[in-house]
């Protein structure tokens, strides 16, 4: 018990794509080299893999094949803003599928924000999916986005929101007010974005206020600016773009996982995403919040249920 609570899985191959647009795609590769490959990346925009998210595979059957997306993690440069979209974000993993000489139809894993990426991927590949295990659904609209967090939730958090509001200019947008002050070189205005909107996404997660913060990491900020960045420009997708093309994977088997009481990414996502695919299952998990302890715990036991299936 205590080896498998601390083991991490180490990769067999790990390295970076050929550098474009002054961006370094890290990416790492796990398991059995002759595996059936799964591809996976983190949430965010703005966050990175982590080992532990590797271990519920069963590592002696699945090639498992993840990146951290441009300023993510340990792509290079760190937070690096430029040339940095949805649409070049699939395109590195089109170049990484290539790169690693992929050319079997994937099983696709993704959370939240990498929901909505591989999503988009299997709209536009998808004679390159053999299977889908997603949650934490996310479509990545910038308009349903912005009528849930400043409408709907706000229902629920009209004090902190009423503050959120309250430090933005009449003039001003709200997202692209906050995503200034993200950018901006002054450690106040820094603060002001993290403590509030910041705040805001880590409220709706875990639905207690966190506490204040008044030192900001290398990391944390451009996890922050990079997210701000995508939720400014309505991550760089036209209104309903997964919802429009969900015919075309109408046909991929897939698992569907969701907390109940998502505030971060409502269940209407995940259901509307079920109701749409009809080889999905769709498990609706009695929690709250967007991650959770019987959240993760379903989530390993569909990942290890795939020895089951292949």
């Amino acid at each position: 018990m205590f080896f498998e609570k601390w083991f991490e899985p180490k990769p067999f191959n790990c390295g970076f794509l050929p550098e474009e647009d002054g961006h370094q795609v890290f990416f790492a590769e796990y398991g059995n080299t002759k595996g059936m490959s799964v591809l996976m990346t983190h949430g965010g925009p703005g966050g990175s893999v982590k080992a532990k998210y590797l271990k519920p595979f069963n590592l002696k059957k699945f090639r498992v094949i993840t990146f951290d997306q441009r300023g993510c993690g340990k792509s290079l440069p760190l937070g690096r803003l430029e040339s940095n979209t949805t649409a070049l974000t699939l395109h590195d993993m089109e170049r990484l599928l290539a790169h690693l000489q992929v050319d079997e139809p994937l099983i696709l894993r993704g959370a939240s924000w990498a929901s909505a990426l591989m999503l988009l991927f299997a709209e536009k590949h998808p004679e390159k999916v053999r299977y889908m295990l997603l949650s934490q659904i996310f479509f990545a609209d910038g308009f349903y986005n912005e009528r849930w967090e400043l409408g709907e939730a706000a229902r629920f958090y009209p004090d902190f929101v009423e503050k959120m509001r309250q430090a933005v200019p009449p003039e001003e947008s709200f997202y692209d007010f906050y995503y200034q002050k993200a950018l901006s070189s002054d450690v106040t205005d820094q603060q002001l974005a993290q403590n509030l909107y910041g705040s805001y996404e880590r409220l709706l997660g875990q639905m207690n206020l966190p506490s204040p913060q008044e030192e900001i990491d290398e990391v944390s900020l451009a996890y922050m600016r990079i997210y701000m960045q995508y939720a400014a420009q309505k991550f760089y997708l036209p209104r309903d773009e997964i919802v429009n093309n969900l015919q075309k994977i109408s046909h991929i088997p897939a698992v569907i996982i969701h907390n109940r009481l998502d505030f971060v990414c409502p269940l209407e996502q995940a259901y509307v995403l079920h109701k749409a695919m009809p080889y999905s299952r769709l498990e609706i998990v009695a929690d709250k919040g967007h991650v959770s302890a019987k959240l993760h715990k379903k989530i390993a036991a569909e990942i290890k249920n795939l020895d089951k299936i292949f």
